[in-house]
């Protein structure tokens, strides 16, 4: 067992400067457990609590926080309620810092507020004049840039529903997220530049048979000929400046996300008007995000945690801070020095690289106070390196996923800091761990307790009870809730923290990005000379990221192309599923 002893333990002056202790003090409670029962204990209020401290804006307010008519599995959250969820993300002032971003060859920009909401209603403007109605389908298959978070909010705004497509995403994989969402358009880009490399994207778009294209040109130097039908940002974008975001009922789509399961068909997770409030929510007590805080996480709207950087960064008036180049180059490191990071979220595998080749020592980082950890299991020495990187500053490991909206299982930051390691469920939910008989244990299979804001409800295509709730243990007494699966691996260690131990199931996480064994054995056998394979994540003995292990069969009738055959499979199932962390940086899932 990895050392349990505190690393990073908060001085009286960080505990009381903290967003937990002024809710703390708000409530009029003694202690963080204190806290974390009565938000589990009685969660209506505290959701009620957590929409009016960060100001959700509503065009007409809910008669109560949760109707349980239909009971714990489909909650109705703000009945009669009206919102765009948009309108709260833009709650700063005009000229406060939204996005300050950097190209791996360019300058570092800003936007402020008030230009972000600009363009966000020039896109909205330009949906409408294209005919969009609220409601419908829009795909965004782009890196994150300004623009795409635009783009985003804007099709918010315009009361559509975005769909996330990484845009590192091979043709097929986009267009199987295209037809679960029956998109109606796509937004993308000509080119993508990694590590110095251009790679085509609005080429896979096509080939990938998408509906009508957005295509915005990376460089003016260099032009593509588009399909009849499609057109250029420039074309598309509206003059118009100010809009009136659209409202809409709190359980309607706002953005259609995608997540592996067990059957090689990624489900479609649905999220609502609501689910941001988790997001933010979560960037407020466990993050610790203030107004004026810069917010780096590299990532892609493809994953949870693109749509969670945007909402838990601007719902609490902090920046969001995006670079386009390759996060395991020194280049990252200067940005996130020049940019002024305050709060930085990383990967492990992300972690582990850099300590491999120590391209980010000697930077100043004193800006960041804490750095916050998903997608994988996590190791001490990793978690301790980076530490170090900012003057032993804390991590927030955070685990939970997209049909969550955020994490069940987390840290704050007014609990000392174990590397490695989890200190709470997360505010609002509890949790139950059982064995593989149902039984209470503390080490088992980590069940969450609902309702909570945040939870899905339905998937689009997938039997959503089956998936979640159907065979789940009961523990005595019976809980108030039926006990909702979520399928990690959770120890409860003898000081009260948790660890995680990773899938349950044939799932893995690699590189933060959650995959069946399933998907990568169907990519593979596509192969010519290829009969069989299979595929499994091999963890290291002290805990940390999975390493993907695949065992093939080749074909008798071609020995000769045995190896380049599997090379090539391996390559394929690389590109297709599990993407490094260059491109990618979290999903949300440990």
């Amino acid at each position: 067992m990895a050392n349990q002893i505190p690393v990073w333990v908060p001085s009286p002056e960080q505990i009381q400067a903290t967003n937990i202790a002024a809710g703390m003090r708000e409530l009029k409670l003694n202690s963080y457990e204190e806290l974390h029962a009565w938000t589990a204990k009685h969660r209506a209020d505290y959701w009620d609590w957590v929409i009016r401290r960060l100001g959700i804006r509503f065009r007409q307010p809910y008669r109560q926080i949760v109707d349980l008519a239909e009971g714990m599995e489909f909650p109705k959250w703000l009945p009669d309620a009206r919102l765009n969820i948009s309108e709260s993300c833009f709650q700063a002032s005009e000229t406060a810092i939204a996005i300050v971003a950097q190209s791996e060859a360019g300058s570092l920009y800003r936007l402020t507020f008030g230009e972000l909401r600009a363009l966000t209603n020039r896109v909205a403007n330009g949906l409408v004049a294209m005919g969009f109605q609220p409601g419908e389908a829009i795909a965004i298959a782009m890196p994150m840039t300004p623009e795409s978070v635009a783009i985003y909010l804007g099709i918010v705004a315009a009361g559509c529903v975005v769909v996330s497509i990484a845009d590192s995403f091979a043709a097929n994989e986009i267009a199987t997220r295209l037809r679960l969402s029956q998109a109606k358009a796509i937004f993308t880009q000509d080119y993508t530049r990694h590590a110095g490399k251009q790679f085509p994207l609005y080429a896979k778009v096509v080939d990938a048979g998408a509906p009508p294209a957005i295509v915005r040109s990376l460089s003016s130097a260099v032009s593509i000929e588009l399909r009849p039908g499609d057109g250029t940002w420039e074309q598309f974008l509206s003059p118009h400046q100010e809009f009136d975001p659209i409202p809409a009922t709190p359980a309607a789509p706002t953005n259609i996300l995608f997540s592996s399961g067990t059957t090689g068909t990624p489900k479609a997770i649905p999220w609502t008007q609501t689910t941001p409030i988790k997001c933010a929510a979560d960037g407020h007590l466990h993050q610790d995000i203030h107004p004026g805080d810069v917010v780096a996480w590299y990532t892609n709207l493809g994953w949870m945690m693109g749509p969670w950087l945007i909402y838990a960064s601007l719902i609490n008036r902090a920046t969001i801070a995006l670079y386009t180049g390759a996060p395991t180059e020194r280049g990252y490191g200067q940005f996130i020095q020049s940019a002024g990071v305050t709060m930085l979220g990383v990967v492990p595998s992300l972690v582990c690289a850099w300590k491999t080749t120590s391209c980010m020592e000697g930077l100043d980082w004193s800006k960041i106070r804490a750095f916050s950890s998903t997608g994988e299991c996590s190791t001490p020495q990793d978690m301790h390196y980076l530490m170090s990187l900012a003057g032993c500053k804390p991590v927030i490991e955070y685990c939970g996923g997209t049909e969550i909206g955020g994490a069940y299982l987390t840290g704050t930051l007014i609990q000392p800091c174990i590397p490695a390691t989890f200190t709470t469920p997360a505010l609002g939910l509890e949790i139950a761990i059982c064995d593989e008989v149902g039984h209470p244990t503390n080490k088992g299979e980590a069940f969450i307790i609902p309702p909570a804001i945040g939870l899905s409800t339905e998937l689009l295509n997938q039997n959503h009870h089956q998936v979640y709730f159907a065979d789940t243990p009961s523990l005595p007494p019976l809980p108030a809730a039926p006990l909702r699966r979520h399928g990690d691996q959770i120890e409860r260690l003898a000081n009260g923290y948790y660890r995680s131990h990773g899938r349950v199931d044939d799932t893995m996480n690699l590189g933060g990005i959650k995959v069946s064994s399933a998907e990568i054995e169907q990519t593979l056998n596509t192969v010519d000379g290829v009969c069989e394979t299979a595929a499994i994540a091999v963890s290291p003995p002290d805990g940390g990221p999975s390493q993907l292990v695949i065992y093939v069969v080749v074909a008798p009738e071609e020995p000769k192309n045995r190896s380049g055959t599997v090379n090539r499979a391996i390559t394929n199932g690389n590109q297709t599923t599990a993407q490094s962390p260059v491109q990618d940086s979290s999903s949300g899932h440990h």
